[in-house]
């Protein structure tokens, strides 16, 4: 009957929980470098009076080594991510099947970190010393704040950053495409841009839990100073 209860409880209750943060942090890395970067770099070669065709092969040429580098970034940062969690598995297996009163000791501790008493642990910490299995999973997720990460996780962090920063990166280029005089076509990316910063902080706030607007003008900023301090930098440099 109290099964049934809480089944019918929690069938009428659903929460709604952002659930795919991984992903939208590999995003917001990809198209907050893609909208920076290649716009700050234009911005610099159109203060130095380079041509559109010359702002945009070097543009395309600083998007395509950056998607590959940021992309193997990611993917190097999840393949470590994941060898360090197996690393990590296989310890505390083995501390599991070594020193099990030490391992149940520090499963009493961390109940007891969140207010139970020793005769409300007790039989809790008994339970999971039947239960290897999910002993270990309990000793990686609240000994070690770790959790199982996704085995294509790698993957999907390289292509999600790379695509991403493709995306970014195309904003403040596109405009060199059919503006052929570059002071003309700097304008028209300076505005194009600084409307995709102001969008994506917004939704970047949205999704990430901070105030939308303040993350759209901060972004927005950051990228307006990258692009001053090229365009300043190669005015000065050129003389």
């Amino acid at each position: 009957m109290a099964q049934e209860t809480e089944n019918s409880l929690l069938n009428q209750h659903k929460e709604k929980h952002f659930t795919a943060g991984e992903i939208v942090r590999d995003i917001i890395i990809g198209v907050s470098d893609g909208l920076t970067v290649p716009f700050a770099l234009a911005a610099g070669l159109s203060g130095a009076n380079a041509s559109s065709a010359i702002i945009l092969t070097a543009g395309i040429a600083e998007v395509a080594a950056g998607a590959i580098s940021m992309g193997l970034g990611g993917y190097l940062a999840a393949k470590s991510e994941a060898e360090h969690y197996i690393r990590e598995l296989k310890r505390e297996r083995d501390e599991i099947v070594a020193v099990p009163d030490t391992e149940a000791a520090e499963v009493a501790e961390i109940l007891s970190e969140y207010g139970i008493q020793q005769h409300e642990y007790t039989p809790v910490v008994n339970a999971l010393r039947k239960n290897p299995q999910a002993w270990l999973d309990f000793m990686m997720k609240f000994e070690l704040g770790l959790e199982k990460p996704n085995p294509k996780r790698a993957l999907q962090s390289a292509f999600t950053i790379a695509i991403s920063y493709i995306v970014g990166g195309a904003v403040p280029l596109v405009p060199y495409i059919f503006i052929p005089i570059a002071r003309k076509a700097v304008i028209a990316s300076v505005v194009s841009t600084l409307l995709a910063l102001l969008i994506f902080g917004y939704a970047k706030g949205h999704f990430t839990g901070n105030k939308p607007i303040r993350s759209a003008l901060q972004t927005a900023l950051i990228g307006a100073i990258a692009s001053a301090a090229a365009f300043g930098m190669a005015k000065v440099v050129q003389g």
